[in-house]
């Protein structure tokens, strides 16, 4: 039985969840591929050889992969899939948009997001905004998978360097068209990999007032986080937006400020170590959830912590 892992990557760098992905993977079988898709992108190459428990790393580089065009990246994937009984992403923007895709073209069902293998066939799942798990068994000859990262630790590096091989990559499906990219740079701490986040909710009122998460944040070196109805009011930018339709952060600490705690946002932070709650309103959900919680409003209590940290 051989495991083909899909790297996420930027052609510079490897997204840090690939390395819970080999982990997922390792769990099914020590035969483990990684599949590095993308153009003059030797530099994660590197990277992903240099992972304990990696086989060998397969490479397909190609200007039709150099923009990571669904349609022509899981054209790619599948000409090789078959190879391998399992083919595994993790649950990134990449892999949402990819592995749907790649399951289509080999006829199979989707695994979507696990968060636990029993064995090859069977794995846990999410339903209903994370409010329940359902055991899922799989009899498909290919089980195209994603994987919630917060789930399974970080793969580190081994000692060993695995072998590398160039696989064709020349798959142009004509469906999309790459027009240009804008990204906002910043050095803040970024969300899904900070120890520590702070977000904030819709009790925040303003964009304005929104800054005193910012500030908060900045005394904790922590990343900084949003409920999607603060996105929605325009609050924060949509990717700080935590939650089912946003980000999954698990991190050692857990600040939510001004939120109710609806189950979509519980679905993307409920794995946190530890919650912190701050809510004016003592019903308010959040507090179900929370380690640590303050019944107080937030404007005087968030300045006087911003002024302590100081």
């Amino acid at each position: 039985m051989a495991v083909l892992v899909i790297a996420d990557h930027n052609n510079v760098e490897l997204n840090a969840a690939t390395r819970n992905a080999v982990t997922a993977a390792l769990e099914l079988s020590s035969n483990v591929s990684v599949l590095v898709t993308g153009y003059q992108c030797q530099a994660v190459v590197d990277q992903v050889a240099k992972i304990e428990g990696v086989g060998q790393v397969l490479v397909a580089s190609h200007p039709s992969q150099q923009h990571f065009l669904a349609e022509n990246q899981s054209l790619c994937i599948s000409s090789i899939a078959k190879e391998f009984s399992h083919v595994v992403a993790p649950a990134t923007s990449m892999g949402k948009s990819v592995m749907p895709r790649v399951a289509a073209q080999l006829d199979v069902q989707q695994i979507t997001e696990i968060t636990k293998i029993f064995d090859e066939n069977t794995f846990e799942r999410p339903i209903y905004a994370g409010n329940a798990f359902i055991k899922l068994v799989s009899s498909d000859a290919i089980k195209v998978i994603t994987v919630r990262a917060t789930k399974f630790v970080s793969a580190i590096d081994g000692n060993n360097v695995a072998p590398t091989k160039d696989i064709e990559a020349n798959f142009d499906a004509q469906l999309s068209k790459f027009i240009g990219a804008e990204s906002s740079k910043s050095d803040k701490v970024e969300l899904t990999t900070a120890k520590v986040v702070v977000s904030g909710g819709r009790g925040l009122a303003s964009e304005e007032n929104f800054g005193l998460i910012h500030q908060l944040a900045e005394k904790l070196n922590a990343g900084v986080g949003a409920s999607r109805a603060a996105v929605d009011a325009g609050f924060a930018p949509s990717d700080c937006q935590v939650g089912q339709t946003g980000k999954v952060v698990a991190p050692d600490v857990y600040i939510a400020i001004g939120m109710s705690g609806a189950i979509q946002h519980l679905a993307g932070m409920k794995d946190s170590k530890m919650i912190i709650a701050i809510n004016k309103d003592p019903d308010a959900p959040i507090f179900q959830v929370a380690d640590i919680g303050m019944v107080g409003d937030l404007f005087e209590v968030v300045p006087e912590m911003i002024a302590k940290l100081a």
